[in-house]
């Protein structure tokens, strides 16, 4: 018994189940809305336009989280202006513009000299996390859960139908900058926890896993939060005994869970659609 509650006798560890437990409700929140509004790539794009912004904040000292939301923040306007002004589709803008940004990031990084640890940025480091972390984590955290759950309505119909969102009155524009400034926030809160490259995936899941579970959305938000939180605080836990990279088994227990909800889904998953195709075979 001593040996499974080892981990808690650990400060570092008890820091990164309580950071893991965040990141993942506001990942998930989150993730809802990008699943519904088909932007899951642009999670993917202001995730990797980071890293200029932190190289930049780095050389000119300033804090790093302030660098990495200027630079994802600016990922995101460009987008929206390039495909606003011009006849390039949205997905192939942000493919141009984060791996752009993406590759002057990396410029930058080994022209300026630093002390950062690019293995860092890319994969996260929630065991290393310093004093501060868990507050800032906690605090940026919770008021961007807050923001979205306030405003969860409007961005619904945002997400779902911005032409009818337009007709009853709201600023479908503000809410279009608004979800990719909490995006860029929340990207910014996972940074040091997962990093930049394992936060496309925290993003991204839990949404995938609650759309194929339910048809109700406040239904998809707490199944997405309850895979989010229980794979993030399992994913710690489990990485101890495995002396895995942390970050890494979260995202591999979120994905495990998805792919048993594709199987198994009582509506949506594989499982029942061959059911369906059985038994409209058998009517016919």
């Amino acid at each position: 018994m001593s040996r499974l509650l080892e981990p808690f006798q650990y400060g570092f560890m008890v820091d990164a189940l309580i950071v893991g437990v965040a990141v993942g409700a506001v990942c998930a929140v989150l993730s809802c809305y990008l699943v519904l509004k088909g932007w899951s790539l642009m999670g993917d794009a202001i995730s990797h336009a980071v890293l200029p912004g932190i190289v930049l904040a780095y050389a000119v000292g300033v804090p790093l989280a302030v660098g990495a939301f200027g630079s994802g923040l600016l990922c995101a306007v460009l987008t929206g202006y390039i495909k606003a002004n011009s006849r390039v589709k949205e997905d192939t803008v942000m493919g141009v513009v984060f791996t752009g940004l993406f590759a002057l990031g990396l410029v930058l990084f080994t022209k300026i000299k630093s002390d950062l640890h690019l293995d860092h940025i890319l994969f996260g480091n929630i065991l290393g996390l310093e004093a501060g972390d868990l507050r800032d984590t906690l605090i940026v955290g919770g008021g961007t859960l807050a923001v979205v759950l306030a405003l969860r309505r409007d961005l619904l119909l945002f997400c779902f139908d911005p032409s009818q969102a337009r007709t009853i009155g709201l600023r479908t524009q503000l809410l279009y900058y608004l979800l990719l400034s909490l995006l860029a926030v929340t990207i910014v809160v996972s940074l040091k926890a997962v990093g930049i490259i394992l936060v496309i995936a925290m993003l991204v899941t839990p949404g995938c896993i609650g759309y194929l579970l339910t048809d109700r959305f406040n239904v998809m938000l707490a199944i997405a939060v309850a895979s989010a939180v229980g794979s993030s605080a399992a994913g710690v836990y489990v990485s101890f005994f495995l002396n895995a990279s942390t970050g890494a088994c979260i995202v591999l227990l979120q994905a495990v869970i998805f792919l048993a909800a594709l199987l198994w889904a009582p509506k949506h998953g594989l499982l029942a659609a061959r059911r369906q195709r059985r038994a409209a075979a058998k009517a016919a």
